[in-house]
């Protein structure tokens, strides 16, 4: 089998806020083959930039663009193409955009193997280890605790056992932070894990003191409370943190977890659609197994993140957790047109070959930007 052709697919809707929303711009990849097999992936970066990299001609050496790279391939070694990709693009790759895009046709590459084998994902993955994953709903708090609860309260409806608010105006002051979630709580109840995001807007000492003013609520993750850059704060604050502490959704090839990993990060968030896919993501979670850390997928964009997500994190042992977002986005709700439900506040991991996805052509022309 050789691939024939690349197609990257910006999508965006009429308004882009500037909120940390990834439901309102995607670049979305189909990988085509002589088969007749065409892969599906998702790059949740900056659209145009990723869109890019695809697009540019081979030059010298390192500095190809991933369309010239792919097309002869054979796409039944993903492992062995992503090495490809990342060796060839290293002079304007290695970090940041070009890993981005890389993503999504690692996605898309894994997902013609198991549609070629007869397979889902999770099962080229060594098979699943549940047949639906336990979900976390994922928002934004809202403008004050009084709505924070109302939202807590359509989770609780949901049948949820899992909530994860953040950002907005959390992060500022610690009276009204506390107010925020001890809202939440008091409409979850105990018996529902709650996380909070801070979106890296404390140093240090703050986060000691936050993490520590919040500990009593039973918190069960503080995410990203410095910078994604203070790798040493990270070190310090694990060590002294009376609440897990969970980074990495911004984090990069296997290389960058493994140093979250030794620097003593509780919980593990790569984002399949950011980090370099599928296979990066199977690389961290061996590795956070090995050292006795979690590994729980970041996931706020389209249903073929979620997806891909749910394929990956089924086939890990300890497992049983993903991000599922609420957003109201079509390109979260509508574009993947059999997107899995929410059910008793778990998500049914697809059975059919590969991701096992359909997309709405609807979506995709009202979207799509030319």
């Amino acid at each position: 089998m050789q691939i024939t052709a690349v197609e990257p697919i910006h999508l965006r809707v009429p308004i882009v806020d500037e909120i940390p929303d990834g439901t309102l711009d995607v670049l979305i990849v189909r990988i085509h083959t002589d088969e007749g097999i065409t892969g599906i992936g998702e790059v949740t970066s900056q659209s145009y930039v990723c869109k890019a990299c695809f697009d540019a001609p081979r030059s010298a050496a390192r500095r190809h663009g991933l369309t010239s790279i792919l097309v002869g391939e054979d796409p039944l070694d993903p492992e062995t193409l992503w090495e490809t990709m990342y060796y060839e693009t290293n002079r304007y790759g290695r970090r940041g955009a070009a890993i981005h895009a890389i993503s999504g046709a690692d996605i898309a590459i894994w997902d013609i193997k198991g549609q070629a084998e007869g397979k889902p994902i999770c099962e080229l993955f060594g098979g699943p280890q549940r047949s639906s994953v336990r979900a976390y709903a994922s928002v934004l708090f809202g403008d004050t605790p009084d709505d924070t609860a109302e939202l807590a309260e359509e989770f609780v409806q949901l049948g949820l056992t899992a909530v994860k608010f953040g950002w907005g105006p959390f992060g500022q002051d610690p009276d009204i932070d506390l107010a925020h979630v001890q809202a939440a709580r008091d409409v979850l109840g105990e018996q529902c894990d709650l996380m909070v995001d801070a979106g890296h807007a404390w140093d240090l000492p703050t986060a000691i003191r936050r993490a520590e003013l919040l500990a009593p609520l039973n918190i069960f993750w503080l995410e990203e409370p410095l910078s994604q850059d203070d790798r040493i704060g990270y070190a310090e604050l694990c060590k002294h943190s009376p609440v897990p502490i969970a980074a990495g959704e911004g984090d990069v090839t296997h290389f960058d977890f493994e140093d979250l990993i030794e620097r003593g990060l509780h919980i593990v968030q790569p984002d399949v659609a950011f980090c370099g896919g599928l296979t990066v993501c199977r690389r961290v979670s061996d590795m956070c197994t090995r050292h006795g850390r979690r590994a729980v997928p970041h996931c706020f964009s389209t249903g073929i993140n979620l997806i891909a997500s749910l394929h990956w994190i089924a086939s890990v042992p300890d497992g049983d957790l993903v991000e599922y977002c609420l957003r109201p986005s079509p390109l979260m709700r509508k574009l993947v047109s059999n997107l899995p439900p929410l059910i008793d506040g778990r998500v049914p991991v697809p059975t059919a070959p590969g991701l096992g996805i359909e997309l709405d052509a609807d979506i995709i022309r009202e979207f799509r930007v030319d």
